[in-house]
């Protein structure tokens, strides 16, 4: 089965999480066809499992062990990026300032909240800011286009 794992908290800064260590430390664990989507913790890869949580278990696990470093992993397959993106949650909606379209995944709950953020009122931090302290830190967000980019790159 083709999988996405969102990893959160990943920035350019620190060299261990970077795409050439991503991909390695993917290929490590045994994953197939291992390719990360832009630098910001989205990793395609395939595993015949189809026990979602063992695999985010096994990668939060291995994380900190293999690079230095922890990571909520979420993982969604490509069937189910697709049902999200074929419900078209934003239809209607310019994906263009001000407007922010952002996808955030919650890790104990098979779902996704879609919000639109004004950013001329107010700024994506603030609002990432708040769901953190009610999901404490058991989540992470993407952009639309994001979202469309890992979900293409998963039918190559």
């Amino acid at each position: 089965m083709k999988y996405v794992a969102l990893l959160r908290g990943i920035g350019p800064g620190n060299p261990n999480m970077h795409q050439a260590k991503l991909k390695e430390f993917f290929e490590d664990l045994g994953f197939k066809n291992v390719r990360p989507v832009i630098s910001s913790g989205n990793v395609i890869f395939e595993s015949e499992s189809s026990d979602q949580i063992g695999l985010e278990k096994k990668i939060e696990i291995e994380l900190p062990k293999k690079l230095g470093f922890t990571s909520t992993t979420i993982i969604r397959s490509e069937k189910e990026l697709g049902r999200l993106i074929s419900k078209n949650p934003f239809k209607g909606t310019a994906d263009e300032k001000p407007n922010y379209l952002l996808v955030t995944f919650f890790k104990d709950r098979k779902l996704e909240l879609c919000s639109v953020i004004d950013l001329s009122s107010s700024k994506t931090p603030d609002f990432m800011a708040k769901l953190d302290r009610e999901y404490k830190k058991k989540i992470t967000s993407r952009t639309w286009k994001t979202v469309h980019r890992i979900l293409n790159k998963m039918g190559q």
